[in-house]
């Protein structure tokens, strides 16, 4: 086997957006030793030994609508503080490189290409990357704007779902980093139930629904009823055009809920909204306000904000779950992997609620790993 073969594939659809941006560019400043691998899980010590691959093996490509060319991405980000200024020129060569991998998704406006055609293309993109790059497997990760749930008179698979399809044909890892239907299509239950691969997902969990991840179990183990508990996101960027449609926001607010009902047994009162502020770019503030009762029915409030840039959050946990699920496919495993739902708003069937316990879920599949080299 040549050195070339034991490198890994990542192909993002949503390739030229800004968190496989941040993700490309912050994976070659890590390997080139210019900036730590802040927010990884997988480069602390307890996966030091799970054989996970280097990140200096990791090659990258990936899908997008869009022709802005990488490098010129990321300067924007570096102009919005995203990214620190002066880093898309230390890196140019390996955004270049990985540019010249990006092709054009779909479906274009107009396109006249049937489902089948489309998700042949896109499967053909992915094995014609993984063979001329020598590549032992690729992981195919979507990173792309949110979809609307598809509705009973759409015609035709959601966007996501195509890729998703193409990345079961190539016999690729997949995850799903967005709230977008992806392999939860009808239409794919039986290609995913016999495709013999890892996938994980949905909807990564960054910002706002971690920490009702962490603060919905202190609740409830102290014994203090929430009686409401409401939120609003304000936000700009690619993801607050998005998030604008109604539908879109829906699709992604049923993820946020759901941590607070699988904790509770029934979700408290309140609701999600979305706000689209495009004067705030890249970045995003989120506010919690949690109404609950202490002893004697004293009422009280807790007050949270979260202010950060949503693809410094996302980055590095998109890198660790490629190596994630890279390393799971070398060792064999297959089908949804619950232990990787610390990483997910929505996770796969069988993940626990809590923060610590998917946390201590995940640190055990480290150690499967490890057992399995």
């Amino acid at each position: 086997m040549t050195a070339r073969a034991v490198r890994t594939g990542v192909w993002f659809i949503g390739a030229r957006g800004s968190v496989a941006t941040t993700a490309t560019t912050g994976c070659a400043a890590i390997a080139a030793g210019l900036h730590p691998a802040t927010g990884m899980v997988t480069e602390t010590p307890p996966f030091a030994d799970a054989g996970l691959p280097p990140m200096n093996s990791l090659v990258f490509g990936g899908h997008d609508t869009i022709d802005c060319p990488l490098p010129k991405r990321a300067e924007a980000l570096a102009a919005g503080d995203v990214l620190p200024h002066g880093l898309p020129s230390a890196v140019r060569a390996e955004l270049t490189r990985a540019d010249a991998e990006i092709r054009i998704g779909g479906p274009l406006p107009g396109d006249t290409r049937t489902d089948a055609e489309l998700i042949a293309a896109f499967t053909a993109d992915l094995t014609d990357f993984t063979r001329r790059n020598e590549l032992a497997r690729t992981v195919v990760i979507n990173v792309s704007s949110t979809e609307p749930a598809p509705g009973a008179d759409d015609h035709g698979l959601p966007a996501s779902t195509l890729y998703a399809a193409a990345a079961l044909r190539a016999g690729c890892p997949y995850v799903n980093f967005t709230p977008s239907t992806g392999l939860h299509s009808p239409a794919l239950r039986s290609a995913v139930d016999t495709c013999a691969l890892p996938h994980a997902g949905r909807d990564g969990k960054t910002g706002q629904t971690l920490l009702r991840s962490v603060l919905a179990p202190m609740f409830l183990q102290r014994a203090l009823p929430v009686r409401a508990w409401s939120g609003t996101n304000l936000l700009g960027g690619g993801d607050g055009a998005a998030l604008a449609d109604p539908a879109a926001a829906a699709a992604k607010n049923a993820g946020k809920e759901r941590v607070l009902a699988d904790t509770f047994g029934t979700a408290p009162e309140g609701e999600v909204h979305i706000d689209d502020v495009p004067a705030m770019g890249d970045w995003k503030t989120a506010w919690d306000h949690i109404a609950f009762d202490g002893f004697l029915g004293s009422r009280m409030i807790l007050q949270t904000i979260w202010q950060g840039c949503d693809s410094a959050l996302a980055a590095p946990l998109v890198l660790d779950l490629a190596r994630l699920l890279a390393r799971a496919h070398e060792a064999g495993l297959t089908g949804p992997r619950p232990e990787l739902g610390f990483y997910f708003k929505d996770p796969d069937g069988g993940s626990p609620a809590a923060l610590a316990e998917q946390y201590a879920a995940l640190l055990a599949f480290a150690g499967r790993l490890r057992g399995q080299r």
